[in-house]
């Protein structure tokens, strides 16, 4: 019997210390070993950064907030918010389209996605650079006025708007934002003029209205409900397709003399394209499940917003339908960045 040396046999099969910690440890050991696969790591490995590229203050900050608490709880890492205005949006769009942080999202919007490409005549990012993860919420656009003036209702709005040419005034959260979209909607279908007073955010907008230093706003009603409910403003109609049960008494615009007039603001959520698609997927379905938490849907509908969730998919042929829709009010209205 020919005598056979154990460790000759053993070689091939084991390795030694040295060369697992040269071939990287379980690494190495994989590629000894065949048929031996190791899990990728965990997704998300840490806090997500939801930026909004608005100032604090309005619907887009609420919707994010409510948004980030639930899917700390279904992805098991916190979320959270971080405002980083400027540019109608752009400044944190380019910073978030350059980011290589595959924990880095960011509120996508009316403004952002289905204005700024029309109104700019070159971006600092391109639509490339995102994917679309899920459309989170729209919130109808409230027409407001200031109390101190003589209207009770869109129909007289838009009468005195008619006996005084040019002397109302309206603000927005800047050019190309949601309100100035509304607004001038507004100004088409009922044929009357009125200055324009762009706004750095929702908050400085709000901050004048109140003041009555600006005559009226199109705003979403997460942001001003509670100043409607306070009398601070005046609601004369709602963008909404039908009455809101927070407010039953307003018509909407469409009942007011504009039928088939509807005008929502809507935020989703984007990722930076280089998110690999397995966890684009995860993200998408764990955001589904957040906005239509109980918690998620109890403070979202208080402000009047309707929650969506959708697949990757569905948002991003919602956002070319919108993109199409509002290129035309673009261009007829002549809305240029400030």
């Amino acid at each position: 019997m020919t005598n056979i040396n154990p460790h000759i046999v053993r070689a091939p099969f084991i390795a030694s210390r040295r060369q697992m910690l040269r071939t990287g440890g379980a690494l190495g050991l994989a590629g000894l070993v065949p048929g031996m696969a190791f899990a990728e790591p965990a997704w998300p490995a840490r806090s997500i950064r939801f930026v909004v590229p608005f100032a604090p203050g309005g619907s887009s900050e609420i919707v994010a907030r409510s948004t980030a608490a639930e899917l700390s709880k279904t992805l098991g890492q916190s979320v959270f918010v971080d405002n980083k205005p400027g540019a109608a949006g752009n400044i944190a769009m380019s910073e978030v389209s350059r980011s290589e942080d595959l924990h880095t999202v960011i509120l996508g919007h009316i403004g952002t996605l289905a204005v700024n490409p029309f109104i700019f005549d070159k971006l600092p990012w391109a639509p490339k650079d995102f994917k679309p993860v899920s459309l989170l919420a729209k919130v109808p656009s409230l027409y407001v006025v200031n109390a101190q003036l003589p209207v009770k209702n869109l129909r007289d709005f838009i009468e005195y708007a008619k006996r005084n040419p040019g002397k109302l005034t309206y603000g927005s959260a800047g050019n190309g934002s949601a309100g100035h979209l509304a607004f001038e909607y507004l100004k088409m279908a009922s044929d009357v003029f009125m200055l324009h007073i762009p706004y750095k955010g929702t908050g400085p907008l709000l901050t004048d209205l109140l003041a009555g230093r600006v005559d009226a706003s199109a705003i979403g009603a997460a942001a001003i409900l509670p100043f409607i409910k306070s009398g601070k403003v005046r609601c004369i109609a709602t963008g909404s397709s039908k009455r809101l049960p927070q407010l039953p008494d307003v018509p909407t615009v469409a009942e007011q003399g504009f039928p088939d007039f509807e005008m929502t603001q809507w935020y989703g959520m984007m990722a930076p394209a280089n998110l690999p698609q397995p966890n684009l997927e995860k993200l998408a379905a764990e955001t589904m499940k957040a906005v239509k938490a109980p918690e998620s849907l109890r403070r979202l509908t208080a402000d009047a917003a309707e929650t969506i969730g959708s697949t990757p998919q569905e948002f991003a042929q919602f956002i070319a339908n919108e993109q199409a829709r509002w290129k035309k009010v673009i261009a007829r209205a002549q809305i240029k960045p400030d």
